[in-house]
């Protein structure tokens, strides 16, 4: 699915040009002073299919981009803001998926060839092949998708899919994540789906809402804008800063116990809490999703939070025991470091005794070996 916002956003970008296009006869620079996507007026939306022959429709909420006066171009796709319409679902794929926690954003960039797009002005659709680069899921690829550009008015552009473009999880190592969702919700996916979009993108001199409203452009409803160009403090870590912008935007700032138990469940599925063999010390990479854990603990006011350490059968059960409970409470630690109240967190130790699958293979034994966070019964 991921491979679709690829390209889409691509598409989006050569909207980009379009742009360029049709401003050049009026301005020595066409890039100047600026392009800038239109999202309340912007959409994108992705096609999967489960169990064969289930078809479901999901969103991206929030885009930006824009296109400086050189003719560079980005768009940012927020991963955070994935709709189903379903807020498990949704929790599922941020999460289990496309790994939010450590890739919230994606996003494409392109150089502009004003001279792609030069006969906009006097058609006002064209259809459009550009490439680009697209960075997802930590994977940087070059791409190429064709695009429709219509010139809708004098600074207002749109760029579309002419036809669902088919996307492949592998290719931005998302296989992973597929498998995670098919455990969780015990449905066979295909690892392929497609992806269709409509961008709107206005020049920045003009004024976006009425250009959108003299233009007839239906606008799409999205959450609250997020700035997801902000620059972090130096001390601040982006990752977690970007999270706590794009949770601000899309979430509640309290949960109720349903919401708090999906959220947590989602995150235990996701295998990203490391240790060295046979320690109890939490390995750096953790923390991208111990700042989640923590950013969702503290909008469950008044529930108490287990921390749940779990091994595979591989050594003696004693030795498994401590080992899970040693790893909880370093867990419990961390939390309790990052503002969650000590009272609130409880770690216990299961050591092999509860496994969620056969310790028959390395990836099983993988998979046991892990840390659940879940809502504790009152009383």
């Amino acid at each position: 699915m991921l491979h679709v916002f690829s390209r889409l956003a691509a598409i989006c970008l050569g909207a980009v040009l379009a742009l360029a296009c049709l401003s050049g006869a009026a301005v020595a620079n066409p890039f100047a002073p600026g392009w800038t996507l239109v999202p309340e007026a912007s959409n994108l939306r992705f096609q999967s299919v489960k169990n064969v022959t289930v078809i479901e429709s999901s969103k991206i909420a929030q885009l930006s981009g824009d296109i400086d006066d050189t003719g560079r171009a980005q768009v940012r796709i927020a991963l955070e803001s994935v709709d189903t319409g379903i807020d498990l679902r949704n929790v599922r794929m941020r999460f289990l998926f496309f790994e939010t926690y450590k890739y919230p954003v994606a996003t494409v960039g392109l150089k502009i060839d004003p001279a792609a797009l030069r006969d906009l002005e006097l058609v006002r659709r064209l259809p459009v092949r550009v490439a680009y680069t697209l960075d997802l899921h930590g994977v940087t690829r070059e791409m190429t998708a064709e695009i429709v550009v219509t010139l809708i008015a004098d600074g207002l552009v749109s760029v579309s899919s002419t036809t669902p473009i088919p996307i492949a999880a592998a290719d931005f190592n998302l296989a992973e994540g597929v498998a995670r969702l098919e455990e969780a919700a015990n449905v066979a996916i295909i690892p392929a789906g497609s992806v269709s979009f409509d961008f709107i993108f206005k020049r920045d001199a003009e004024t976006a809402p009425d250009l959108v409203a003299s233009a007839d452009v239906p606008s799409a409803v999205v959450p609250r804008a997020v700035d997801t160009t902000q620059v972090a403090d130096e001390s601040t870590p982006p990752t977690a800063t970007y999270q706590t912008q794009q949770r601000a935007a899309l979430e509640p700032d309290a949960l109720d116990a349903t919401a708090c138990e999906t959220r947590f469940d989602a995150l235990s599925r996701t295998g990203a809490v490391y240790f060295a063999p046979g320690s109890a010390e939490l390995d750096l990479e953790s923390e991208p999703l111990l700042t989640t854990v923590a950013d969702i603990a503290a909008r469950c006011p008044g529930l108490r939070i287990m921390v749940a350490g779990h091994t595979d059968s591989v050594g003696s059960a004693q030795l498994n025991q401590r080992l899970s409970r040693a790893r909880a409470q370093a867990v419990a630690d961390w939390l309790v470091g990052a503002g969650i109240a000590a009272q609130r967190i409880v770690a216990r130790g299961f050591g092999e005794d509860r496994p969620v699958v056969p310790n028959t293979t390395r990836r099983n034994r993988a998979l046991n070996r892990r840390i659940e966070f879940s809502v504790l019964a009152a009383g």
